[in-house]
């Protein structure tokens, strides 16, 4: 074995425990950030100008990615949307699929199988998940399996470096000791953990390398067959893509400790740097309502992604993680999921109303335009403000539902419109539609149909709501009836004729039959709007023309 030597020491003190956190010196991107190496939040400077590097540690692909999942990816991809298209920041992000591990050799034991097998499979269905999701994929996706020959030097100049050491039986440790008072930046105490292994010089100290046992996976190294632990391939693979130094890692807040406690550890030994993250970002756990176990795999108390994307929209999804800070933990429950798409269905109705209102189609009463320029303005600022505050995504969600409900409050409809404005109803339409387009929900995406194409399906029903258009007006048509005979009779007022009634009724029927499939029709006076919905729309009968 390589000879251990005297740990090498370390420039400065960077930690939390150990000393304090050394502040950036580059490009401020005007964003606060709470940052788990100083539990406070921190303004965001990046080393680059307007270059952000971002890790994130990806799953251990040997089953099914569930909701648990689900939730800190989106919310991170929301975090970096924000970075990039409202800060004009290019984030530059890599994320490791751990396809190696104990749990995947035991699974593909299970299913009879090659390891390498079973993790390409789950990394597939994982990556489709974070499609269906509408999750930017990462600048680039990495494998531990395709980088343990740079694990191994890695784990070789830690030893060399006197902050690891290797056992008779082919394992090697990092020596906690070694960093004395380093050890804790994201934890307020360090507690005893792990095992009272004879081999390890401290209970605290973790595996950088196992050594090989019969019929796992192994690879050479220095000191024998074996396989890379757990923590080691996020410092290596983050080292080979970023160097020593990196602006930004993000993951659950159940990997703070010891995972990411112990990239930090491994990655100023191998570097011998003050500081190797400037910021740690970490989301809080999901939880099914009235537990207070996370959501887990091991726990079995799960959900899939694909069995969740049965009864709800990506978008609805997504809703529901923009209503709560991405630090919150969070409770699922059918009656959040059902308020989520609540205040997406105001938002689409605001969007169908405007677009309307813009063609002409919506007769209203006047409308305020300076006032809602005014509001439109204020809004923005709020925003703005918002997402720069630790990208508090619930205050600003809750500024544009409220410019979106006086919005909907103003577009009603009335049997003669009034002077016009439909500038600032489309610049208001605009940057609603801008905004939550830059968040990942699209307000124009349709969903309605499975197997159709969306432009087919849109001409289709368009046609389809002309032509009921045109029955209806042909039926309301004002018709004076005969005059009433008699001394002091009303003079007559036009009314529908009765021989037309059965139009109408097969309009209403149609509108009836409509919504199932998805197809929401909403008469407006004499005109007509619609809207395609992901699933049956709620029955809801109008008046009867």
């Amino acid at each position: 074995h390589p000879r251990v030597r005297e740990p090498v020491p370390i420039q400065s003190t960077c930690t939390h425990a150990g000393g304090s956190w050394i502040r950036p010196v580059g490009f401020d991107t005007g964003v606060k950030t709470y940052n788990s190496l100083t539990r406070r939040k921190e303004p965001l400077i990046l080393t680059r100008d307007r270059v952000a590097t971002w890790y994130s540690c990806g799953p251990t692909v040997y089953d099914h990615a569930h909701l648990g999942h689900a939730c800190s990816y989106v919310r991170f991809d929301i975090l970096q949307r924000i970075l990039s298209r409202v800060f004009g920041v290019s984030v530059v992000h890599a994320l490791v699929i751990t396809d190696i591990d104990d749990k995947i050799i035991k699974r593909s034991q299970e299913e009879n199988m090659s390891p390498t097998i079973l993790a390409r499979i789950y990394e597939e269905e994982f990556k489709k998940d974070m499609l269906s999701l509408k999750v930017l994929p990462p600048t680039v996706y990495l494998r531990v399996t395709e980088n343990v020959p740079q694990i191994v030097a890695f784990i070789e100049r830690i030893v060399a470096n006197g902050h690891a050491y290797p056992t008779q039986k082919g394992d090697v440790y990092f020596d906690i000791r070694s960093i004395g008072q380093r050890y804790g930046n994201l934890v307020c105490f360090v507690r005893s953990f792990g095992t009272a292994d004879s081999d390890k010089r401290d209970s605290r100290d973790f595996a950088l390398w196992k050594a090989a046992k019969p019929g796992e996976p192994s690879w050479d190294s220095p000191w024998g067959g074996g396989r890379p632990g757990w923590h080691i391939e996020c410092s290596t693979i983050a080292s080979s893509v970023f160097g020593s130094q990196l602006d930004i890692h993000s993951g659950g807040v159940d990997l703070a400790f010891p995972h990411h406690e112990n990239e930090v550890a491994q990655s100023e030994a191998y570097h011998r740097c003050p500081q190797w993250g400037n910021y740690f970002l970490h989301s809080g756990h999901l939880h099914l309502k009235g537990s207070a176990e996370k959501m887990s795999k091991s726990l079995k108390n799960f959900i899939t992604i694909k069995e969740f994307l049965r009864s709800y929209s990506a978008h609805e999804f997504r809703m529901f993680c923009l209503l709560t800070k991405y630090r919150s933990a969070i409770d699922f429950s059918e009656g959040s999921m059902l308020a989520a798409r609540s205040q997406l269905g105001a938002l689409v109705t605001f969007d169908q109303g405007a677009q309307a209102y813009l063609r002409g189609q919506l007769p209203c009463p006047p409308l305020d335009p300076d006032r809602l320029w005014d509001k439109l303005a204020e809004v923005k600022g709020q925003v703005l403000d918002a997402l720069a505050d630790d990208f508090d995504t619930p205050r600003a969600v809750h500024a544009v539902m409220d410019l979106v409900s006086h919005g909907n409050r103003q577009l009603q409809p009335v049997a003669d419109g009034a002077a016009r404005s439909p500038a600032v109803v489309g610049a208001v339409l605009a940057y609603v539609r801008e905004l939550f387009g830059l968040l990942g929900v699209d307000l124009l995406d349709r969903q309605g149909l499975s197997g159709s194409s969306p432009v087919v399906v849109d001409t289709v029903v368009e046609q389809l709501c002309q032509f009921r258009s045109r029955v209806r007006s042909f039926a309301l048509a004002p018709w004076e009836a005969p005059p009433p005979q008699g001394p002091g009779s009303a003079s007559a007022r036009p009314r529908t004729r009765p021989d037309r009634l059965p139009l109408l009724e097969a309009c209403d029927a149609l509108r009836k039959d409509l919504a199932p499939a998805g197809v929401l029709i909403k008469d407006r006076g004499a005109t007509s709007t619609w809207e395609l919905t992901r699933r049956a729309a709620p029955e809801k009968d109008q008046d009867q023309d």
